[in-house]
């Protein structure tokens, strides 16, 4: 089955020094988003043993997730009908309005509201960048640039990291807030002189409707799984109400988006292999990768005893390997034109990295939880940004914009549920560890909140010693049983990789004709196999590798 041909105008090719104009705005952005994901982590800890104690930790996170998740393919639909421009300056201002917010917080319930205030911006500035990138250079040459937007991961994973502990042992939380301003106010100037991007506007109808139940569903899914095992019982009458509606509401935007004149998530794109399983891989990506970066630090503060700076440097080695991969899987696939092998060995290097965490304790030595971490970041580079440039090729011009908000949505959706599930299972383990190596009620008459000690390093460290060594056991268990849990919905998405058809990567930015139903007119083999559509698609030639 074949889309139509493409009939919008094509804007002229880019030269190399036009998209390195460009890429100079994107960078500027998207150091905003990267850094603030690197920044907060190594003080997420001290801040919620401030504020309020462990059962607060997944609020905090899932609210920035939860606006991001819900925003993002809302930028996707917008951008495509009013500019990527102007919608990546939106979310440049929305973050740093929250930004601000986050940094004045006098409480729990202000600091988890201006999350989300802030993460409506962030929803928008790693979707919009990468539309931007999907309009400007064709996907065969992408593999060429993603060294610049590496340097920019690359800059974030050793400033934010080092920046956040500095703040929180030498100053404040709030100014791993404050910091955004300054680059923010930088970003948009130089977005507002270098960006300058061809763009048509046509007739439209935002989708209001649908973007409403799409918000409406998958909030009160997150509600149920943050709230499930903390605030009520699984089995509670809240928890069962949140997700019969949530079923419900996203049902009724399926139906929706079937009849919509302009949808916000247009179903047809499922009609599509490359999107439907760049979507899955893109969920249990974030899944994963969010649940090592919030338990990481967590564990190395809380069970090895290092400081938030120490924590930050220690988390090095993860964002080294996913750099690495991230950058060489984009120039050996520009060289080659072949994607499909990465999100495969990704998924298998990232499992057996995650197998390797959950076998940490408090005797696991320094190089060794380095080499653990570096080997999940090595997996994880292998797969995010290659399933972008995948769904991207498959893509018409008309919905690249909804392509790529649509794996940064599923992304961010998989790291809101697995945060939520992972962080349920790490309370309710804990809760069970602590009750068999503590006489009951020790913590208590010893003047300690269970909760409030495992999310504030300052208060562990200030247990007597007959209660320091078990509770640290009971955390370091808990922790690492987060990881081993993870191998499991890995091993999905590796059994999922393997069926992701591989399209001719194409040499111009637009297509004449969707090349999405070309893998929809290839049959199996005999033995039940699906041939490399590399091999058989119409287009370019390729040689093997």
């Amino acid at each position: 089955m074949t889309a139509a041909p493409d009939t919008t105008p094509h804007p002229p090719a880019f030269t190399h020094r036009e998209i390195l104009t460009v890429f100079s705005g994107l960078m500027a952005g998207m150091l905003l988003a990267a850094l603030d994901q690197t920044i907060v982590s190594t003080a997420l800890p001290t801040i919620v043993g401030e504020l309020g104690g462990l059962d607060h930790l997944s609020w905090v996170v899932t609210a920035y997730l939860l606006t991001t998740t819900v925003s993002t393919p809302l930028y996707g639909k917008l951008s495509d009908l009013y500019g990527r421009k102007l919608m990546f300056q939106a979310a440049i201002v929305i973050f740093l309005a929250g930004s601000v917010l986050c940094g004045v917080a006098q409480n729990l319930g202000q600091l988890i509201a201006f999350r989300g205030i802030q993460g409506i911006g962030g929803g928008g500035l790693m979707a919009m960048a990468f539309a931007i990138i999907g309009d400007v250079v064709a996907p065969r040459e992408r593999g060429r640039y993603t060294g610049y937007l590496g340097a920019v991961f690359a800059v974030s994973s050793v400033a934010g990291p080092l920046l956040g502990g500095f703040f929180v042992d030498n100053l404040s939380w709030r100014w791993v807030f404050y910091v955004n301003v300054p680059i923010g106010i930088v970003a948009l100037i130089v977005t507002s002189s270098v960006l300058q991007l061809p763009f048509t506007r046509r007739d439209h109808r935002i989708d209001f409707e649908g973007a409403a139940l799409l918000v409406a569903g998958v909030s009160t899914l997150l509600l149920a799984l943050v709230w499930g095992c903390n605030e009520y019982e699984w089995g509670s009458t809240t928890i069962v109400g949140l997700l019969v509606a949530s079923a419900a509401l996203l049902a009724v935007f399926v139906v929706w988006e079937a009849r919509a004149e302009e949808p916000i998530l247009p179903l047809r794109l499922f009609r599509g292999r490359v999107f439907t399983i760049g979507v899955l891989l893109s969920f249990v990506v974030g899944a994963s990768m969010f649940g090592a970066i919030v338990f990481l630090p967590l564990f190395l503060q809380a069970v090895t005893g290092a400081s938030a700076t120490n924590s930050g440097l220690l988390l090095l080695p993860l964002m080294a390997g996913l750099m690495t991969t991230s950058v060489g899987s984009g120039r050996v696939i520009a060289r080659t034109g072949r994607y499909r092998r990465w999100p495969m060995a990704g998924m298998l290097t990232s499992a057996v990295g995650m197998g390797l965490l959950s076998t940490m304790d408090s005797e696991t030595s320094r190089l060794e939880s380095s080499l653990y971490m570096a080997v999940v970041g090595l997996g994880i580079g292998m797969v995010m940004q290659v399933l972008v440039l995948a769904m991207q090729n498959a893509s018409e011009p008309r919905d690249m914009g909804v392509v790529t908000s649509s794996a940064n949505f599923f992304r961010s959706l998989g790291g809101s549920m697995g945060i939520s599930v992972f962080g349920a299972i790490f309370a309710s383990l804990l809760s069970d560890k602590l009750g068999s190596f503590l006489p009951p009620g020790a913590l208590d008459r010893a003047g300690f909140d269970p909760n409030a000690l495992s999310a504030s390093p300052a208060q562990l460290q200030a247990l007597p010693a007959e209660l320091l060594e078990p509770v640290t056991r009971a955390l370091s268990e808990a922790i690492t049983s987060v990881f081993a849990y993870s191998v499991p919905v890995l091993v999905v998405g590796l059994i999922l990789s393997l069926t992701l058809p591989g399209l001719p990567l194409r040499d111009t930015v637009h297509l004449s004709g969707s090349l999405e139903g070309a893998d929809d007119s290839v049959a199996e083999t005999a033995d039940g196999d699906v041939p490399d559509i590399e091999d058989i698609a119409p287009g370019p030639a390729r040689s093997r590798p």
